[in-house]
C-alpha cells in the first residue's frame, strides 16, 4: 500500500511543479518585454495576427471647418481602398504609382493615429526610444509614464519625426506630443479618450487639443477577423 501512495505523492508534486514552472515562465516572458511591446499589447496588438480587414473614418474638425476621409485595408493582402469626398480609389502597397503614393501618404498618417500603439512594435528597428516614470502630462498636468520615442532620419514620409507617449499603470496612453523632425516645440498634442474595444483591439475614438478647438476621431470603425 506504501509504495502506490508514494507514486501517487510523486506525480502530484510532478505536476504541480510543471504548473509552477509553467506560470513562472510566463512571468519572465512578461518581465522581458519591452516597454514598446508593454504599450503595444495593452492596446491588443497580440490579437492583431487574427484580423483579416479594417475599416474607418478618419475625422478632423476645425474652427468653422471639417474633413473626412474613409479607408478599407486587408491587412493580408495590403490592399488599400481610399474613398474621399465621393472618389474611391484601390491600389496595393506593394505596387503603387504616383498617384497611390499620394494617397498612401494620407491613409499611413491616418491609420498611425489610430493604431499607433502598434506602430511602436512595428518600427521597433527604425526608432530610438527613452523611457521616465513620473512626469507630468501636456495636458492634464497629471503624472504619468512617458515615452518618447524618435524615427530614423531615412525612409517613411516623415523621418526623424519624434513622438511623446502618455500612459499610467496600465500602459494605455491617455496623451501624446507630435514634434516634427525631433524639434523641442510641440506640432500637435492631444488626449487620447472614448476608448472602445473592437475584437480584442483597443482603439481611441477621439484626440482633442487642450481648449477643444480641434478635434481629430474615428467613426465606423468595423475589424473583420480572418475566422468570424
Amino acid at each position: 500500500m506504501k509504495k502506490p501512495l508514494l507514486i501517487i505523492l510523486c506525480l502530484t508534486l510532478f505536476l504541480a511543479s510543471c504548473k509552477t514552472d509553467k506560470k513562472q515562465k510566463v512571468a519572465d516572458l512578461k518581465m522581458d518585454l519591452s516597454i514598446l511591446d508593454k504599450v503595444a499589447n495593452a492596446h491588443g496588438f497580440d490579437q492583431f495576427r487574427n484580423v483579416k480587414e479594417i475599416a474607418f473614418t478618419f475625422n478632423v474638425d476645425r474652427p468653422n471647418s471639417h474633413s473626412e476621409r474613409s479607408w478599407v485595408w486587408n491587412t493580408i493582402t495590403n490592399d488599400i481602398r481610399s474613398i474621399n469626398k465621393g472618389d474611391t480609389i484601390s491600389y496595393n502597397r506593394s505596387n503603387m504609382d504616383s498617384t497611390a503614393m499620394k494617397i498612401n501618404g494620407g491613409f499611413i498618417n491616418d491609420k498611425y493615429w489610430l493604431m499607433a500603439p502598434f506602430n511602436l512594435a512595428w518600427d521597433k528597428n527604425n526608432i530610438t526610444y527613452d523611457h521616465e516614470s513620473d512626469v507630468p502630462a501636456p495636458i492634464s498636468k497629471n503624472p504619468m509614464q512617458k515615452l518618447t520615442i524618435v524615427y530614423g532620419n531615412e525612409g517613411g514620409y516623415t523621418p526623424g519625426d519624434a513622438y511623446d507617449f502618455y500612459f499610467g499603470s496600465d500602459y494605455m496612453i491617455k496623451e501624446w506630443v507630435f514634434r516634427k523632425s525631433n524639434q523641442p516645440e510641440p506640432s500637435v498634442t492631444t488626449t487620447w479618450e472614448n476608448y472602445v474595444d473592437i475584437n480584442g483591439l483597443k482603439i481611441a475614438e477621439m484626440h482633442k487639443n487642450e481648449d477643444g478647438s480641434f478635434k481629430l476621431y474615428f467613426t465606423n470603425i468595423k475589424v473583420t477577423s480572418k475566422n468570424p
